[in-house]
């Protein structure tokens, strides 16, 4: 019966009503969605910079001394992150009003002309400014989370997360590759181009000039998303109707309660910020991403700068090229178990326990790499390939969970507008993560011959301890999951309801 009166109701014109007609004929794999998701997702050049960074803080002679790199380091890597703390939240507000669209071409465009104009820096402070502004103009993460959970039907939600996240995942090992074996090809490649050419001149234009590139085909692709966001003529004119059905009477001639149905809309469907933020599932799964994606972005920043460090000083001496190649061996690794493996073992445990699995693992995972760096040869090669791969595989996996679970939380007409909160929130803590994991590494190049936790052993004791932390939080009863209503009579009676929180209240409004 609710699914006849939700067909009732559904407009021709809604974008969001055709989706949902969509998904309703077409219960396979939604290949073509994940697809896009993943492509767009993966425009985003958070990390191409990490294998080069070191070396272009030196170029730009900022440093006094070798050790301060990995400071001035630390500060460029958190520009991203601060832009993006500052817009996250509008820009959800921005998708939620406007669609999910216009916010996904607008960041792409923007990282496009930005991403190129970092790549031509000339000075320390050119290269922050244009990260910085990547980061506030570009809201495509936040965005593309609710997208994902909108345009998959219920039982593969956890695979659109899933395409998220590994976009993101496999971005943050793809981009530090090709900025590992792009950097400075005047010096690597003489043969194609030369001192005197524009390579030459600017050595860190390649790798930044073919994520734009990748960048203005994610654009082009974007104008064939179809849109997610329900857009109805009637919300406005059925605004007084629906006020009077919350406090209506049982209709008796189908059976169904309005005054109930419209209670449980409003307890579903908070209309502020403020019940966003009274919403504890989402909360706790924010607080605790937070700290997750703050050990993330720390490790990351610190494993770049580790590896490329003379071992003089802890470090394993790598070139960019190196680290290229041990993230790209890492990335493939993620694509094939985000792919194949995760969402079988998410339905077997669920969201929260695999994210628990994952801390565990990580904390002696994490511990073994200060005597990883003893290694040397192929030995060393095997072993921090091997550990690369496990690491970020831990990491992606904690984050799939968590980004689940906030999708669960709400309802599609907050969904963008918690997805920012959650990217502000995120972006604050990762504007924290670079910055002081280059410092604390810069620190510990410092005390080599330190009688408690020498060198790189104090920076990954550091990690582990976040790590812990985060665990700790997962626990109950501080990490709340979202009730799942699948299990109660209830909740199969509105099933209807959680995927289309726009139809529920336009049915709500019109009931006698």
């Amino acid at each position: 019966m609710e699914e006849g009166l939700l067909k009732k109701y559904e407009e021709e014109d809604c974008p969001g009503c055709k989706v949902e007609q969509l998904k309703r004929s077409n219960t396979g794999i939604p290949v073509k969605p994940v697809l896009f998701i993943s492509v767009v997702t993966l425009s985003l050049p958070i990390s191409s910079l990490f294998p080069f960074l070191y070396f272009m803080v030196r170029d730009f002679h900022i440093a006094e001394r070798e050790e301060d790199i990995s400071y001035y380091a630390g500060y460029l890597g958190s520009s991203f992150m601060l832009g993006r703390a500052l817009t996250s939240i509008l820009w959800g507000i921005i998708a939620d009003r406007y669609g999910r669209k216009p916010v996904v071409v607008i960041g792409t465009i923007t990282v496009l002309i930005f991403n190129a104009l970092f790549g031509l820096s000339t000075n320390y402070w050119m290269a922050i400014v244009t990260r910085f502004l990547i980061g506030s103009l570009c809201g495509i993460i936040g965005t593309m989370r609710a997208y994902a959970s909108e345009i998959c039907r219920k039982e593969y939600h956890a695979l659109g997360i899933s395409a998220v996240s590994t976009s993101w995942g496999i971005g943050l090992v793809i981009g530090p590759a090709i900025g590992g074996y792009l950097a400075q090809p005047a010096e690597k490649y003489p043969s194609i181009f030369s001192k005197e050419s524009l390579f030459g001149r600017f050595p860190y234009f390649l790798p930044c000039l073919l994520i734009s590139v990748f960048a203005l085909a994610a654009t082009v692709m974007s104008c064939w998303l179809p849109e997610t966001l329900h857009k109805h003529n009637k919300i406005k004119k059925d605004k007084n109707n629906f006020q009077d059905a919350v406090e209506g009477t049982p209709d008796e001639s189908n059976g169904l309660n309005v005054s109930q149905n419209t209670n449980h809309s409003e307890r579903r469907s908070p209309s502020s910020q403020k019940s966003l933020l009274k919403n504890w599932p989402l909360v706790s799964s924010i607080i605790v991403y937070c700290v997750f994606q703050l050990h993330d972005i720390a490790y990351l920043e610190i494993f770049s700068l580790w590896a490329v460090s003379p071992r003089t000083l802890g470090g394993l001496s790598f070139t960019t090229s190196d680290v290229g190649q041990v993230l790209a061996i890492t990335g493939l690794g993620l694509l094939l178990f985000q792919l194949l493996v995760y969402p079988l073992v998410e339905r077997i445990t669920g969201p929260v326990m695999i994210s628990r699995i994952g801390a565990v693992l990580s904390i002696p995972l994490l511990a073994s790499y200060p005597y990883i760096a003893l290694l040397t040869g192929f030995g060393l090669s095997i072993a921090l390939n091997c550990a690369s791969m496990l690491k970020n595989i831990l990491s992606v996996s904690i984050t799939t969970g968590l980004l689940i679970m906030q999708n669960r939380a709400v309802s599609q007409d907050q969904r963008g507008a918690a997805n920012g909160i959650s990217m502000s929130s995120m972006s604050l803590f990762k504007t924290i993560g670079p910055a002081a994991g280059g410092s604390l590494l810069s620190w510990s190049q410092r005390r080599q011959d330190a009688d408690i936790l020498p060198g790189d052993q104090l920076v990954f004791f550091v990690l582990n301890a976040i790590e812990l932390l985060g665990l700790l939080l997962t626990l109950r009863p501080f990490l709340q999951e979202p009730e799942d209503s699948d299990n109660s009579p209830k909740s199969k009676h509105n099933s209807l309801d959680q995927e289309n929180g726009m139809q529920e209240r336009l049915v709500n409004a019109e009931l006698p």
